[in-house]
């Protein structure tokens, strides 16, 4: 019979006994190639060697129509006309083509397989793209963050310069009124040495310096060079140091005091308020920065 061939194609071309009624039940015996399309589709199941959970044709109370000859033929009933058994021959040549069928369907399955990598490997590539841009721009906005901050920074530090500057311009004038001039503090150039080398010779006249040029040595070896007027004060020269200090001294707003080479001194709260060619700096000089400890 055609179910009985079936069957035993599908154990011949190696599957299961079981396995193969299974297939044949489920699929309503419509032939070999639906029962291997489901054997195909279900072979990594769990359950594919278990029986079904109800025998087909005993549903509801009715029995499975017979094939055979054994029953009555009542009126109106069709008669299944049973196919001759298969030669070795026809056996063969039906066993050679579901293999081949089998063959394709596998080769089927693995292309199928293979596109479906080929595209999950295009989605993460993707999505790798996806995530490097995205850090990229995240990368770059903070970047940009970081300059304007820097640019901000920069801004409100010259105009805190500007600040101290215009406030030790302004203190100057006022000691300038209130004490007649700061030039009438300081001694007259032209003033004769104690004693001159020839007496045949006048004294060389003072030359007067409107400009003074201090090199600053920091504490890590690096120097900051900056010409002054003469009648600044020293405290413009230590603002000048703890505005381009940068770290080394500790950073933030840590105080610094100021000595002379040589001879050794150390510049008082004082004589930041002098002028520079009153504490002898004018032309050039060469102060040494220590930090200095809070009191």
């Amino acid at each position: 019979m055609a179910e009985r061939t079936a069957l035993e194609s599908l154990i011949e071309m190696g599957f299961p006994r079981g396995r193969a009624e299974k297939a044949l039940a489920l699929t309503g015996n419509q032939g070999i190639e639906a029962a291997m399309d489901w054997l195909m589709e279900h072979e990594d199941d769990p359950d594919v060697d278990e029986p079904p959970a109800s025998p087909l044709g005993h549903s509801l109370g009715h029995e499975p129509p017979s094939y055979g000859g054994g029953s009555p033929e009542g009126p109106g009933s069709v008669r299944v006309e049973e196919k001759p058994p298969l030669s070795e021959e026809e056996k063969r040549e039906q066993t050679k083509r579901m293999l081949e069928l089998v063959a394709q369907k596998q080769k089927e399955r693995g292309e199928r397989e293979q596109r479906e990598a080929v595209e999950r490997e295009r989605q993460r590539r993707r999505q790798g793209q996806e995530l490097s841009a995205a850090r990229q721009r995240l990368q770059e906005d903070e970047m940009r963050r970081a300059a304007e901050e820097r640019k901000r920074e920069k801004a409100e530090e010259t105009a805190a310069r500007q600040r101290v500057r215009e406030k030790i311009e302004r203190d100057k004038v006022e000691r300038a009124k209130k004490f007649g001039g700061i030039g009438s503090q300081s001694p007259p150039a032209t003033e004769p040495g104690p004693v001159p080398s020839s007496p045949s010779q006048e004294p060389p006249t003072k030359r007067e310096y409107d400009q003074c040029r201090i090199q600053v040595r920091l504490p890590d070896g690096t120097s900051l060079t900056q010409t002054f007027k003469a009648r600044e004060q020293l405290a413009a020269v230590r603002l000048y140091v703890e505005l381009h200090r940068g770290e080394e001294l500790g950073g933030g707003q840590d105080p610094v005091q100021l000595l002379s080479g040589f001879p050794r001194r150390a510049f008082s709260e004082a004589d930041m308020e002098r002028p520079l060619q009153e504490l002898g700096l004018v032309p050039s000089a060469v102060l040494i920065v220590a930090k200095k400890c809070a009191s």
